[in-house]
């Protein structure tokens, strides 16, 4: 694999995870925490969401195979998704407004909802992973390289995370905001890029 494909993989990721758009979230959930608090719940909201897209990189595609669904319509199905998720991400409610919305002061876990899922473990992540890994067109180095790939996208997110006091307060909920749209539209451009990519194999188009 070269780093070209490398360097597409790690922006098809940063997208899908939208790390900058889980900041506030990660602030919401985590006011009147203490520093030790915070990091705790961060650590755990990312092991979290490795360990769900490791799975679905590892055993998404046998899954599929196993209900004989062909990988290039689930790529279409799942581009078709990435587009419309792409689209409330620009033009919808912004993932932090919306994410945000959804946190339950009473909740038991916050770092598994919203945090792990659905803001950095997104249905979108977990689509991107299958599609990045085919096994009919990767090797399985090349199938390593993308976890390593994700794995590190995860571990940036972990980063900000631990940085997301100075981040929010330089950007604010509305730069984060903006940041999340920017990257709905290049997520659009992702998904589209699949979608025609899996109707050239499913209709052996040279």
């Amino acid at each position: 694999m070269d780093w070209d494909t490398i360097i597409k993989e790690f922006i098809a990721l940063w997208v899908v995870i939208d790390p900058i758009g889980s900041i506030p979230v990660f602030i919401a959930v985590t006011a009147g925490l203490s520093a030790a608090a915070q990091r705790k719940v961060a650590i755990k909201a990312i092991a979290v969401s490795a360990a769900i897209l490791l799975f679905f990189l590892v055993g998404g595609q046998v899954l599929l195979e196993a209900l004989d669904i062909h990988l290039a319509a689930f790529q279409i199905a799942g581009g078709v998704v990435l587009f419309l998720f792409a689209l409330t991400m620009i033009f919808g409610e912004s993932k932090v407004d919306e994410e945000k919305r959804q946190i339950n002061p009473n909740a038991g876990d916050l770092a598994i909802f919203p945090l792990a899922v659905p803001s950095v473990a997104s249905p979108g992540a977990m689509l991107a992973v299958v599609m990045l890994t085919d096994n009919h067109r990767y090797s399985v180095t090349e199938q390593m390289v993308t976890a390593a790939t994700m794995l590190t996208v995860l571990a940036l997110t972990l980063l900000l995370f631990f940085i997301a006091a100075p981040i929010q307060r330089v950007i604010g909920s509305s730069g984060a905001s903006i940041v999340s749209r920017v990257m709905g539209l290049i997520l659009a451009s992702v998904a589209v890029d699949n979608i025609l990519r899996a109707i050239t194999t499913y209709f052996d188009v040279g």
